[in-house]
């Protein structure tokens, strides 16, 4: 599912003109979630997961952050924004994302409660759902942007896939997507 006009797919491809995401049609409760992305200078965009709702995504999604962390804007917000974070929520361990231009790797698991984002071969971030209660702090003490308004705790295990287009006036590229599907 796609806003028509924003998403275009070329020599394998994939890009948007505007910060409109793109949706799986089925819904994923265990699975793998492999794919490519490239930034530009500037680039700010993310994968979303277990979506219950696209029209209000948002609160009701996990959302693995893709970001140019060089780019001085990005640098300076909390970890929790980096490449490879849960957005708001969780900081990935270290900064592995390449320079814009590079093509990444990006692995998503989602099994039961647990989330584990792997960037260019790096396991980064790992969440245990269960233990984010409040949407208001993380279970460090953090404080949780106001906009993502659910505990995580309290979020499905099951919703559609989703590409975030272009954010933050960047573009962002995607290719070689592929998910597979876990046994219970």
């Amino acid at each position: 599912m796609f806003p028509k006009g924003v998403w275009s797919w070329q020599d394998g491809v994939l890009t948007a003109t505007e910060d409109q995401c793109i949706w799986t049609k089925d819904q994923y409760t265990n699975f793998v979630l492999d794919l490519e992305f490239k930034n530009a200078e500037g680039t700010n965009s993310g994968v979303v997961v277990r979506c219950s709702d696209i029209k209000n995504w948002i609160p009701n999604s996990i959302e693995i952050q893709i970001c140019d962390d060089f780019a001085e804007k990005w640098a300076k917000m909390p970890k929790t924004w980096h490449c490879g974070a849960i957005f708001g929520h969780l900081a990935p361990t270290k900064s592995m994302v390449k320079k814009p231009g590079e093509w990444n790797r990006m692995t998503i698991t989602c099994r039961g409660p647990m989330v584990y984002v792997v960037l260019n071969g790096e396991l980064v971030t790992q969440m245990d759902m269960r233990k984010w209660t409040s949407a208001k702090t993380n279970p460090d003490g953090s404080e949780i942007p106001p906009w993502l308004s659910r505990p995580v705790a309290e979020l499905s295990l099951t919703g559609h896939i989703g590409l975030q287009g272009k954010h933050a006036d960047a573009p962002i590229w995607f290719r070689n997507i592929k998910i597979k599907v876990l046994e219970e």
